[in-house]
């Protein structure tokens, strides 16, 4: 019996199956006996792996500055006060302060302002940003210049949190700032990446003063309407001088009506 046949079979015997064929949610997952079936404990021992080892593996910032000079982005490498993996992970107060020698060299090279500087940072996925930075950046950039937006170089930021891009921001005297960071890892998604906006970054600036477009992946929320998703969130958030709760994303009931961008999704 081929696989297809199988694949029929399976979705004609259990009543379940459909359902389950389109989500990687865990659903309709059987039993056997009292215990899961086998497939399924090992599908899950699978999932919780590549989950811990999103958690624990090192950006590879080599290859995203490589990658972001191809797309013709300068880039900066700096890192938070987090001594290690270890302790980045135990001391979350650490990664949301540049070092000094990091804050030294982007205060430094800040000479002529940028109104709009994006921070990739390791977050707790690397492998998001790995994936999916770059991609971003480069459908992003022909929107926001086409918005009037002057794009600074890339922080590269190792054993960074979100409140990194404050300081970022801040020593780079930029208007906004736009920080994309590995998220938490699920079990169906461990290169999850978030988007952050703060306007007027500064050391200090709490969650609720910053914006979140979440789940950046083809899985997710796709990159093309994610670019498209942020572009218009700043754009909103220049006209209004602020970012967080005052900045509502009403950028669903205008981006559909751009032609072809199902299709692009």
């Amino acid at each position: 019996m081929s696989m297809d046949d199988r694949q029929r079979q399976w979705l004609q015997s259990d009543p379940w199956a459909h359902l389950a064929s389109t989500t990687p949610a865990r659903i309709a997952l059987g039993r056997c006996g009292v215990s899961v079936p086998t497939g399924e404990t090992l599908r899950f021992a699978l999932a919780h792996a590549q989950a811990r080892d999103a958690v624990h593996a090192p950006m590879a910032v080599d290859d995203i500055a490589q990658a972001l000079r191809a797309q013709g982005f300068d880039s900066i490498r700096v890192q938070s006060q987090a001594v290690s993996r270890d302790v980045y992970l135990q001391r979350p107060d650490l990664g949301r302060r540049l070092d000094a020698d990091s804050l030294a060299r982007l205060q430094a090279s800040a000479s002529e302002p940028d109104e709009l500087v994006f921070a990739v940072g390791d977050g707790l996925s690397a492998l998001a940003v790995d994936r999916h930075a770059v991609p971003l950046l480069a459908l992003a950039r022909p929107l926001l210049e086409a918005q009037g937006w002057r794009i600074g170089p890339v922080v590269l930021a190792s054993l960074a949190r979100v409140a990194l891009g404050d300081e970022i921001g801040a020593a780079l005297k930029a208007r906004a700032v736009v920080v994309l960071i590995g998220e938490r890892p699920g079990l169906s998604s461990p290169d999850s990446m978030g988007l952050y906006l703060t306007y007027a970054p500064r050391p200090g600036r709490r969650d609720a003063e910053r914006n979140c477009i979440s789940n950046v992946r083809p899985a997710g929320l796709a990159l093309p309407l994610a670019a498209r998703k942020l572009a218009w969130m700043l754009d909103r958030a220049r006209e209004l001088g602020c970012s967080g709760v005052a900045l509502k994303d009403e950028s669903d009931a205008i981006l559909p009506a751009s032609p072809g961008m199902l299709a692009d999704i």
